[in-house]
Order: structure tokens, then C-alpha cells, then sequence
């Protein structure tokens, strides 16, 4: 079902309780993943919507108005909160005059949803929602605006797609659709009687592993209605898997014509670009896109594969990724909504620590990159309750500490996450400081203050606590009120990000942690999304775009066509598509391997939001050993694209205004406007919209 990005509040939407179509959705997801045709549910509370809900509107009409009311459930009608004023006929009249009206929708299946036609009084987001726990909140909505486009009867879109190329192994077709895809294998015309028995692989060992491959189906072709009706229809699996090569036993009797597929996707329009002197570079970028594309479905999800969970530490690193490539705000905010899930709270998200933690970091960056005060305001209270739920596992120092029933994750590394773990207090700072900012924006100016302060002691006492002056950074954890003598690169990392150090610290830590091969490297591109990240706002592009040649470009050499969740390059044939014991349990086509899309977008192409929704920005071009490049990237409501050599920067925005900023051997000029120095060779230019601005510099 295609439906349009933007609501169109001139017309009838339909509503619901605020995050119950998203949860619902979200309960949908999680039981989608298989494991050889077996169901793999998630392991965490799926919460549900709220079966009971009441709606309210007050109007005013100068005369009597019909109205049609359709309901995603069994309804019934209020005026002026008289019982002898029930409805629940499809079609009413209003009486004129000022009136309330509200409506109960029961539903146990989806989502209850009202949808309400008429001149003057018609459902929208002016509309108020109770789920009867002395609250009223304002509902939520979407793009669903006609009785046909109806919440539960939301869908991925599809294309057909055909294989590029067939053989035979050991007898039976093996169909390759050219590169990493994902939906529904279909069989057309197929004829005869028995069994069809479907290998799936993201690799060709995979699909050519029946006994191993992670994805696979199987069926029956026989003339009656529980198969393909013999010969005269295009049999689709009823299942969508993520796949690149497919391997089909068929027993001899069953022929068809062809096989192809549907691609399912969500249409997202590709709104940034990048293209540079080096070609693997260029090759990686348009991979990287291709990857996320792949991975952003009804919510951000880890990999389309094996888990196609909603992981709130790999969704936080999606979000950036987006705001660098298609700036999609729906599956965006979906993502957000689904992963805070309902009140109470007993388990983390994902019953992962650190990722209650991320889901706060990634509000504050939803805002800083859109702007976008309502959605802050309108789940303002889930995020003080998580934070309340957060702050009450504090140990007696103050230190956020994880329960025996949580998993404090940090990285897939050989290092212990007991006691308190500095990654977790840096977390957590900086989820305070997002709440304080928050509690700000919507007046809530005691609470802000209290953040705030949490936040400033909590920083303080981190640095304190684990600070090594011998090894030059912060250490790994904290047990029994020791600091243990463990260095590794993650809590370093979040210090850097958050600017929670002193120059002399910085540097200390980018020389004897960042580069030192000494320390634990980083293995997975989870964590490789932040370490790059700290390497280039501490100036070290070279370096990180030598790091993506190797590491990325490694998983190139070896044939991939999306990027992986891990890729170690001591690894040989067969042994690369293993993970956690199992034999392809790693994911070829991996959300958080797409984080070079974000590296150049926001340190080589420099583009970074200075006020929320763009309204001012920076652009910082850095080419990092590259002779040129040129790339475009979207704000939201326009876009900024940047083109740089050695001897000159162009840059052309649709929105906003900016500030270029740059080093130059001389003093740089420009035709458009003035260029101002800012001390030790560097310069500044302001841009503004709907110009092109060319400046040239010695670099």
C-alpha cells in the first residue's frame, strides 16, 4: 500500500491512542523471524494495545451536520455525555450548537481506530484519546485518510524482480538474484503433484546447505485447497525471507515456467548522493546505502535475515545513518514509539541496559536533526518514566548498575560488564543532559535543573572514578568500590562524543588509547560506528578513510553485496558466515554495517545541524587524503550539497543558513560574499539559501 509521507490535516485521518498502531505493529514484527521454518520470537515483554479506548471532540456548527463514522472495532456514541444519546450507526446527524462527542471503540484484535467524514466534524489530530486511566492525551495519526487505507491493514510495498541467472546442482535449480534481496520467492505455473522443498542462502554455500542454511520452505503441489492450484496461477511463499541465492528441490513430477520474486521495501527516496576520486570509496558509499535501505522496513531493524528485531542500540546508530541518506521520519518516530513500549516498566529495552540508555540519546538526536518539539512532547512521559525506572539502579556511590536480570551489553567483546561499567555512567550522563534538555523546551523548568544537575555530578564523578593517568584513559569497570586496571577503547569513545574532557585529556587518549595498538581493537562495525566517529571529530580522517578502504572494502573483496554485521578479515572460505555457533548465523546484510553513510555525510562532507531542524548549520569539509569529492545531504526541508578539491570548495543550500569553515595556506576568496578569518589558518563563510557560493583556497 502506498501512502504519502506528510498528513494532510484538511481531511479525515485516522486515529488512535497515542503509540498503540506502532506497538501493535511492533507485536507483528517480533514474531516474524524464523529459524529453518520455526518461529523465534523475541525475548522480551511484547507489549499490546490498549483493547479500550475513549475518544473526544467538542464542536460548534451553525446548523445540523451528517457525519459517517467508521471504527477499527465495535463503537458506540456520546453527546454531551447523555446515555440516552447513544449511537452506533455508521451515519449520523449532529445537532447544531456547541456539543461534545465522544466515542468508545472496543478492539482485542488491532489497534482500535475511528475515522469520522464530514463538512465540518471529521477525525484529526485535534482529537483527544483516553484509555480510561484519568488521562487524556492527543491522539495519534498517521497517513491512513480513506476507509480503504485503514491502520491494520498496513503493508510493506512490492516489486517483481527476476533471478539473474540459473544452473543446476546436484540435479536442481539454483536461481541467483545478483545480489542481497529480500521478500517472497514466486512459482509460476507450477505443475504436477508432491513436494517443493526451498533452500535460502545469503551466501552460495548457505543456499547449497540444506541441512544448515539458516532460511528455508517447503510445500505441497496437489490439487486441492491446500496448495497452488495446479498450473494457472503465480504460487507466492506465504513467508518473505532476506536471500541472494535459492536453491529448489522439487520432487520429479512438478514443472513450472519460471521463478521470480517480490521485493518488498519500504519507498524511501534518496535524498543524499557522494561520489569522490576514490572508486572503492564511491562503491562502499552506495553499498552502505543499499544495506540501510534493506534494513528499514516497518521499524529499523538489525538485520534481514536472522533476527529482523527492533534493537534500540542498533536503531540509535540507523537513525544518524538516515538523517545522512533518506531523512524517513515515519520509520523513524515508528522506531521510537515501538522500542519505549508501555508503562510499567520491569526490564530495560531489549532487556539490554545501555539500550534504555541509547533510546534517550536518540530522542535528543531526533530533535537536534528536525526539530520536531510535538513528538518530544507528546511522549515526554514515557521518557520520564524510563528515566525513573533508569536512575532507581543506582549503587550507593551513584553509579548505574545492571541487575542479575539485565544484560549490559556495551560490545560483542572478551571483557567483564560487572559492577559499574564507565560506558554505562557516560550513557547515562548524557541521557540525563537530553532530559534536561527536554524538561526545558516544555516549561518544566524545576525538573530540567534537577537533570541537569544529575547529569553534571555524574560526569564528574565518572572522570574521577576511572580516569588512569598511567594508561592515559578511562577504565573499563568498577566492582566492590575498586576500579579495576581493565583499558579498553568504549568508555574513551564516549567521552569523546560528549566533550566530557579536557584538551589534555583528549589528546592523552586519542595517542594512548585510539592509536595504540596495544589496546583492544574494536571488533564489530557496532562499535567501529563510534570509534571512527571520535577519530574524525579529533581530526584523524585520514586514518578513518584508510580504516573504511580496509574494512569495508575487505568485505568487497569477498564477494559481499551488503555490508555484514562482523567481518574479520583472519578468517577464511566458509568461516566468514559463521557466528554464535552457529554455522550462517551471521548476517550478511547488516543495519549497523551502513555507518560510513553517516562518517562521510557529517566529517567529510562536514554537514551537522547547529539548531534543531537545520534552521542553522556548520559545514566542515574535510577530503581526507581524497583529491575530490562531491556530495549532497538532506535537512529536513531542503538540502546542502558540497564539492571540494585542493584548490576549491563550492557549496549550494536550499535552507537554512550556514557557516563554512575551512583551512586554507592563503586567504581564500570568494566572488559571493566575504571571507572571514578565524585565527591559525582558518576561515569562515556564511551560506545562504538558494545561492552558490564558490571559494578558492590553497590547501
Amino acid at each position: 500500500m502506498k501512502m504519502n509521507s506528510q498528513k494532510d490535516e484538511s481531511k479525515s485521518l485516522w486515529i488512535w491512542y497515542p503509540g498503540d498502531f506502532e506497538i501493535r505493529l511492533h507485536e507483528k514484527m517480533s514474531i516474524k523471524r524464523r529459524a529453518r521454518d520455526v518461529m523465534y520470537p523475541v525475548f522480551w515483554r511484547l507489549d499490546r494495545h490498549y483493547s479500550n479506548i475513549q475518544f473526544r471532540y467538542t464542536y460548534d456548527l451553525p446548523e445540523e451536520e451528517t457525519v459517517k463514522i467508521s471504527a477499527e472495532g465495535e463503537f458506540s456514541l456520546y453527546l454531551d455525555g447523555k446515555d440516552n444519546f447513544r449511537f452506533n450507526d455508521s451515519i449520523l446527524t449532529l445537532p447544531a450548537g456547541c456539543h461534545e462527542i465522544r466515542i468508545s471503540v472496543f478492539n482485542d484484535t488491532d489497534a482500535p481506530a475511528l475515522f469520522i467524514e464530514g463538512q465540518h466534524v471529521y477525525t484529526n489530530s485535534s482529537w483527544q484519546v483516553t484509555s480510561y486511566q484519568n488521562e487524556w492525551k492527543q491522539v495519534g495519526s498517521w497517513t491512513f485518510d480513506s476507509l480503504e487505507n485503514r491502520p491494520s491493514c498496513f503493508r510493506l510495498e512490492t516489486v517483481p524482480q527476476e533471478p539473474v541467472s540459473e544452473q543446476l546442482h546436484q540435479g536442481f535449480p539454483l536461481f541467483d538474484f545478483g545480489r542481497e534481496t529480500f521478500g517472497y520467492l514466486r512459482f509460476h505455473r507450477i505443475k504436477g503433484f508432491g513436494a517443493v522443498r526451498i533452500f535460502y542462502g545469503e551466501s552460495l554455500a548457505e543456499a547449497l546447505s540444506s541441512q544448515e542454511c539458516y532460511s528455508l520452505d517447503q510445500f505441497q503441489v496437489k490439487d486441492d485447497k491446500t496448495g497452488p492450484k495446479n498450473g494457472r496461477e503465480i504460487y507466492t511463499v506465504k513467508e518473505a525471507k532476506a536471500f541472494r541465492y535459492v536453491w529448489i528441490q522439487a520432487d520429479p513430477e512438478i514443472t513450472w515456467e519460471r521463478i521470480s520474486m517480490l521485493y518488498e521495501y519500504v519507498p524511501v527516496k534518496y535524498q543524499s548522493s557522494f561520489e569522490c576520486s576514490d572508486p572503492r570509496i564511491n562503491e562502499i558509499y552506495n553499498m552502505s546505502l543499499y544495506t540501510l535501505h534493506l534494513n528499514t522496513r516497518e521499524f529499523f531493524i538489525d538485520g534481514i535475515k536472522r533476527d529482523r528485531w527492533v534493537w534500540s542500540g542498533d536503531a540509535y546508530q540507523s537513525f544518524l545513518m538516515n538523517y545522512y541518506s533518506f531523512f524517513d521520519l515515519d520509520v523513524t518516530r515508528r522506531t521510537l514509539i515501538a522500542l519505549r513500549g508501555k508503562d510499567p516498566l520491569v526490564m530495560h529495552c531489549n532487556t539490554i541496559l545501555d539500550y534504555s540508555l541509547y533510546w534517550f540519546v536518540s530522542i535528543y538526536d531526533y530533535y537536534q536533526y528536525t526539530g520536531d518539539l510535538e513528538f518530544i512532547e507528546q511522549y515526554y512521559d514515557r521518557a520520564v518514566t524510563l528515566m525513573e525506572f533508569c536512575l532507581a539502579q543506582r549503587n550507593p556511590e551513584g553509579l548505574l548498575e545492571g541487575r542479575p536480570e539485565d544484560w549490559v551489553f556495551v560490545d560483542w567483546a572478551g571483557f567483564e560488564n560487572t559492577g559499574a561499567v564507565s560506558s554505562i555512567q557516560l550513557l547515562l550522563a548524557r541521557s540525563l543532559e537530553s532530559m534536561s534538555l527536554f524538561a526545558h523546551l516544555l516549561g518544566y523548568e524545576t525538573d530540567s535543573v534537577t537533570y541537569g544537575k544529575l547529569s553534571s555530578e555524574l560526569k564528574d564523578k565518572t572522570i574521577e572514578l576511572f580516569w588512569d593517568d598511567t594508561q592515559g584513559g578511562l577504565l573499563h569497570h568498577r566492582t566492590e568500590g575498586v576500579t579495576r586496571l581493565t583499558l579498553t577503547k568504549h568508555a574513551s569513545i564516549f567521552a569523546l562524543a560528549y566533550d566530557y574532557l579536557t584538551a589534555e585529556q583528549r589528546h592523552s587518549i586519542i595517542q594512548n588509547v585510539m592509536l595504540n595498538a596495544e589496546v583492544p581493537k574494536i571488533r564489530t562495525p557496532y562499535m567501529r560506528f563510534h570509534e571512527l566517529a571520535v577519530l574524525c571529530e579529533n581530526g584523524q580522517h585520514e586514518h578513518v578513510l584508510s580504516e573504511i578502504r580496509s574494512y569495508w572494502g575487505g568485505m568487497i573483496e569477498l564477494g559481499a553485496t551488503t555490508f555484514w554485521e562482523e567481518y574479520d578479515p583472519s578468517l577464511k572460505n566458509d568461516a566468514h558466515y559463521g557466528m554464535y555457533g552457529v554455522t550462517f548465523g551471521k548476517s550478511l546484510c547488516h543495519a549497523w554495517g551502513a555507518s560510513p553513510i553517516y562518517l562521510i555525510g557529517k566529517y567529510f562532507l562536514g554537514i551537522t545541524p547547529l539548531s534543531p531542524g537545520y534552521e542553522s548549520y556548520s559545514i566542515q569539509p574535510n577530503l581526507g587524503g581524497l583529491e575530490h569529492m562531491k556530495g549532497t545531504v538532506p535537512t529536513g526541508k531542503g538540502k546542502v550539497t558540497v564539492e571540494m578539491d585542493g584548490a576549491m570548495i563550492r557549496v549550494e543550500s536550499t535552507y537554512g543558513l550556514g557557516t563554512l569553515s575551512f583551512v586554507s595556506a592563503d586567504i581564500p576568496e570568494c566572488a559571493e560574499t566575504e571571507v572571514v578569518s578565524s585565527g591559525r589558518g582558518w576561515y569562515k563563510v556564511n551560506i545562504e539559501p538558494e545561492k552558490v557560493y564558490m571559494i578558492t583556497y590553497k590547501k
